[in-house]
């Protein structure tokens, strides 16, 4: 089963420019980068409904595999065969998991939001695993309208005001919280793989967002040694903050690295523009 999906087709006639494919995070769904696409009105997008989630709210998903599969079959029924992928939070952990696994020849590049590498070690896990239990019996127990005023207090969105936090669970409110749980199981932390050994193997580029009042998420880059650019004025969700900064950072990135394509496959290998250095130089 493939998933439900808004195809945006912008206002260029240049075919050779990859689609941007992105993937919302948990309690979202694919308009949460509407606010992006006046900006990236030269560009073809898809936005993914991941399941559990808006018109993919009854499409169900075993864990990171399958899910990946389904990503697979959608771009082909969109008859997408070269594409960047731009994860937020859940989506963010999805794109990395689809770029380590499996042969994606159509894949060009990562842009991570906030977006776990996975845990390095079995106490981390087993500490993750009672934590995501937790969090799924008050989803499957509670008024949605509770457990989402108590989500939105966790530390990772303390930049969030009242209003927003507000407008936040109002927008959530519309999730089903029985097929929420289902996904959030399926797709915990807890069970994602530690995904750095392949990360620093891939033959894309790839850069992690982070807002730079997301200490948490800039932290976890830097001492995974994963390429960053900050964005000041945002937290945790960079796109919701800063649509046409995060815009901006994103084609900047895509741009570098299309002219790098020239090089030679040896070259590109070796330097690649998804480095540290790269990183600096856009943050």
């Amino acid at each position: 089963m493939t998933l439900s999906c808004a195809r945006i087709n912008g206002d260029t006639f240049d075919d050779t420019r990859p689609w941007l494919v992105f993937l919302h995070g948990f309690l979202g769904n694919g308009a949460d980068w509407c606010s992006l696409l006046k900006h990236l009105a030269h560009w073809r997008c898809l936005l993914v409904d991941l399941p559990g989630h808006g018109a993919s709210a009854h499409v169900t998903a075993a864990g990171f595999a399958d899910l990946s599969q389904r990503l697979s079959c959608t771009l082909k029924q969109h008859g997408i065969s070269q594409y960047w992928l731009i994860g937020y939070s859940l989506g963010g952990r999805v794109a990395l998991y689809h770029a380590c696994h499996g042969e994606h020849s159509g894949l060009q590049g990562l842009v991570i939001e906030g977006g776990h590498p996975g845990l390095e070690t079995v106490s981390q896990r087993q500490s993750r695993q009672q934590h995501d239990r937790r969090w799924c019996e008050k989803l499957q127990r509670m008024p949605l309208q509770n457990f989402l005023a108590q989500w939105y207090r966790q530390p990772v969105f303390h930049d969030l005001s009242a209003a927003q936090r507000t407008s936040l669970i109002q927008l959530r409110l519309a999730n089903d919280p029985l097929r929420l749980a289902a996904i959030f199981t399926a797709t915990s932390l807890a069970l994602q793989p530690d995904l750095r050994p392949q990360i620093r193997k891939l033959c894309v580029p790839y850069l992690w967002l982070c807002g730079g009042e997301d200490e948490k998420f800039l932290s976890l880059a830097r001492r995974s040694n994963l390429p960053i650019t900050a964005i000041e004025g945002a937290g945790h969700n960079v796109h919701r903050a800063q649509p046409a900064l995060f815009a901006h950072r994103l084609t900047e990135f895509i741009y570098l690295n299309r002219l790098n394509e020239n090089r030679d496959d040896s070259y590109r290998r070796e330097m690649p523009l998804c480095a540290p250095q790269l990183a600096r130089l856009l943050g």
